[in-house]
């Protein structure tokens, strides 16, 4: 079952998402896929600190800088993830080339509505998305997925399921773990979700804490930073 549910999710994601030539990313050196929670445990308060902590953090001077600055341009892309099928795509891939280019893509994120809002934690399935938008991805020198969520999978497989039945080679997955209510997210980023070459986990305490640690995680991605703290 779990493997065939793997192969419909593969054809679909590879169908959906192929055609984008490398040509316009040339010297790209960081292809960055945000993936954002929005499954059933996020209330919509606590959305909005997600989104709007995201955007403060894209453009935090240290942030921003390290994107504009840095040899070798940035392309970003983000989504939102909750059911098996619920993953949706609220920005498209953006080569991040001067700050217009920034201004533009944090405003199509801000400017996305919430696009689901009752299903549950499928992050394998989250995380099969994601790979199947970085192989239509710009050719970069680096692939990372950025996950944040506030809690464990609890439908469909797990995310080392996907690692195994998708194609994760030489892609980082990092992680945002929001931590509350459910004591077990953080310990489950640190051993299921991270993934790949310098992989890390940040910790975010509740969703008031989400722009600090997101600020964190982007800077240490954008630096591909190997640091002390929680790293696999």
């Amino acid at each position: 079952m779990v493997n065939t549910a793997l192969r419909i999710l593969v054809v679909g994601a590879l169908g959906l998402w192929s055609g984008v030539g490398a040509a316009w990313a040339e010297g790209c050196r960081l292809a960055l896929l945000l993936a954002l929670d929005v499954s059933s445990s996020v209330d919509d308060e606590e959305y909005l600190l997600q989104k709007n902590g995201l955007a403060a953090a894209l453009t935090d001077p240290d942030v921003s800088r390290a994107i504009l600055q840095g040899e070798g341009s940035v392309a970003l892309a983000a989504y939102e993830w909750s059911g098996r099928r619920q993953s949706v795509v609220v920005l498209d891939w953006a080569l991040l080339t001067d700050e217009a280019a920034l201004d533009v893509a944090v405003g199509q994120i801000l400017a996305a509505p919430r696009s689901n809002n009752r299903f549950p934690t499928a992050m394998g399935y989250a995380l099969g998305f994601g790979s199947g938008m970085l192989r239509r991805a710009p050719d970069c020198t680096r692939q990372v997925i950025d996950v944040s969520g506030d809690g464990i999978t609890n439908d469909g497989f797990r995310p080392r399921q996907a690692y195994r039945n998708f194609p994760f080679q030489d892609v980082t997955v990092n992680g945002l773990a929001v931590t509350g209510s459910d004591p077990r997210v953080l310990e489950y980023f640190i051993g299921e979700v991270a993934h790949g070459p310098g992989a890390f986990v940040e910790m975010a305490e509740g969703y008031e804490d989400f722009r600090r640690a997101m600020t964190m995680k982007l800077f240490r991605e954008l630096n591909d930073m190997i640091i002390g703290g929680l790293r696999r």
